[in-house]
């Protein structure tokens, strides 16, 4: 059975330390249930009650589930291992003791903290990659992290490919799962950050299907995309102009999607998340919106 979540990125809550007000997460959970989602990720630490009884009791109480939490670290570079794998067991540790077991670790790289990529988003070329050495101590991070959340909690690890880091491309992706072991580690493939990133979803769905264990939907603009080429917008200025725009207005095809996870008898959560800057938008407009579209699919 797939069960539909949002995500608290939908309305701004970014771990990039943007400035900006957002909702607190009481209102921010609130809206999800009125919007008629039965999910939500983490969000930043530190948004939600990082006590687990006290997560339990604020989710509980609006009859949200917990399905994953975003975690991001920059992998590229050893030295920062250690302190992503101490970083991914205090917020496995916080939704394992909340009660959530089947939740995923969502494991990215620290985006938009390297400026050759977070400049180029949507337009990343070879050179703009890591040397093969770099892919190694990459994927090691990646698998060392997956591989203690495991030990320690039984949780498993997906790894989220971004815009603005270093896994963009449809061909970063599938080197990046080359890379990583299959049995620690799966893929949160994002509709719209693939689309963004050069690629289709449904052909990434039927190529990476063994390791798809999380799935983003997320809608992608092709005007604004165009617009950020003509005017190299960097990342964030894409995403301020609505490059992730509500599902069903963009270019990602979600009914076929849809057709391709159902043939694959997926059965986990489907996250919606519609990006935000700070401040920005009507999130809860947008997550109604959103949920209609997923009900007129049928999800």
């Amino acid at each position: 059975m797939i069960k539909i979540a949002n995500a608290p990125c939908s309305w701004g809550v970014l771990e990039f330390g943007l400035e900006g007000k957002t909702a607190g997460y009481s209102q921010v959970m609130d809206e999800m249930k009125e919007a008629g989602y039965t999910g939500t990720e983490l969000g930043d630490w530190g948004f939600m009650p990082p006590v687990p009884h006290e997560l339990s009791k604020a989710l509980s109480a609006r009859n949200l589930e917990l399905p994953g939490a975003f975690v991001p670290v920059a992998l590229s570079n050893a030295k920062n291992h250690l302190t992503g794998i101490a970083n991914a067991l205090k917020i496995a540790g916080l939704m394992f003791y909340a009660g959530y077991k089947d939740a995923r670790i969502v494991l990215a790289d620290d985006n938009g903290t390297v400026d050759t990529r977070t400049k180029n988003a949507g337009r990343i070329t070879r050179d703009m990659g890591l040397s093969e050495n770099e892919w190694k101590v990459f994927a090691e991070g990646a698998n060392q992290i997956a591989f203690a959340v495991k030990e320690a909690f039984g949780l498993k690890t997906v790894f989220h490919h971004h815009c603005a880091g270093y896994v963009e491309t449809p061909d970063e992706v599938e080197k990046f799962l080359k890379y990583t072991d299959p049995s620690l580690i799966g893929l949160c493939l994002d509709t719209g950050h693939y689309q963004f990133g050069g690629g289709q979803p449904v052909e990434a769905l039927k190529q990476f299907k063994d390791r798809i264990w999380h799935v983003h939907f997320k809608d992608y603009s092709p005007e604004v995309g165009k617009l950020s080429k003509e005017n190299n917008w960097d990342y964030f200025e894409s995403v301020r102009n609505g490059i992730f725009c509500e599902l069903g207005k963009g270019a990602v095809d979600f009914k076929a999607v849809l057709k391709e996870l159902n043939n694959q008898q997926y059965e986990g959560w489907i996250v919606v998340e519609q990006d935000v800057l700070p401040g920005m938008g009507n999130p809860l407009s947008c997550a109604k919106a959103n949920r209609s579209y997923l009900k007129s699919i049928g999800l």
